[in-house]
């Protein structure tokens, strides 16, 4: 457990760039009083730095108590701004209460957020978060490969692979149409397809979390950030995307 912080840690020791760190702290069933501390200390060791930008409540279990615990970790100083990921609008309201009356506030929702899981709890979050001044990062646009407009039912996902057992030649047939769609508008826009869920991504007011394993994904990433597709070109894909009649949930959402 944390090598991923470890690495970073040593890449980002020298650098001189201005690098927003931020980390998470995932509470079990059982509330754990004091474990939150516990985990950030480590997280700061591993990480070498003073405090992370944005410590992440990674699920709402015991909502108020863990919520109380971080805030706490906020006015102390010892994180410089709070998230809350994976919460639904109801725990959202709750906790930002909490930290209203503590003088202090949440900085970002972080939810799974795609072309195929756009349901009326992802928008009245995504208007809270605009109304209240409050980032949305959103994970998971591209479905972990299944929008980026290089698989389909006929070349889908590897049989044995973790994305397979998720996402299986039915989904894939199910979402043909908006395969379909994703990759002319690639065309129309010259850029790569899996480019055009990150722009409506971006469309939505929405910060996307895009995993990046080589330079040629960050080169297509910037190519994303600068497409601005039509207001016309949206309405295509929300209307195929609602056609499908598909809404992609994982297991650990709210």
């Amino acid at each position: 457990m944390g090598n991923s912080e470890k690495l970073l840690g040593s890449l980002i020791k020298d650098s001189k760039e201005k690098i927003i760190i931020s980390t998470k702290y995932a509470p079990n069933k059982k509330y754990q009083k004091g474990k939150m501390g516990e985990s950030l200390s480590n997280s700061i060791e591993r990480l070498k730095i003073e405090a992370p930008d944005i410590y992440w409540l990674h699920n709402s279990n015991n909502c108020k108590e863990n919520s109380e615990e971080i805030l706490q970790l906020l006015k102390e100083g010892k994180v410089k701004s709070v998230g809350l990921s994976n919460f639904s609008m109801k725990d959202i309201i709750a906790v930002s209460e909490i930290a209203k009356k503590n003088g202090v506030k949440i900085t970002g929702i972080q939810n799974h957020f795609s072309l195929i899981h756009y349901n009326d709890e992802q928008k009245k979050i995504v208007k809270w978060c605009q109304d209240n001044d409050v980032i949305y990062f959103a994970y998971m646009v591209l479905e972990q490969g299944a929008l980026s407009g290089k698989y389909d039912y006929k070349n889908s996902f590897p049989f044995f692979s973790t994305r397979n057992f998720f996402f299986g030649k039915k989904k894939f047939k199910q979402i043909d149409p908006l395969i379909k769609l994703i990759r002319e508008l690639g065309k129309k826009y010259k850029v790569s397809p899996a480019q055009i869920p990150i722009a409506w991504t971006i469309s939505k007011g929405v910060v996307p979390i895009v995993g990046l394993t080589s330079p040629s994904h960050v080169k297509g990433l910037v190519e994303g950030v600068n497409v601005s597709l039509s207001a016309d070109d949206i309405n295509r894909l929300e209307k195929t995307a609602e056609e499908t009649h598909l809404v992609f949930k994982t297991s650990w959402e709210p």
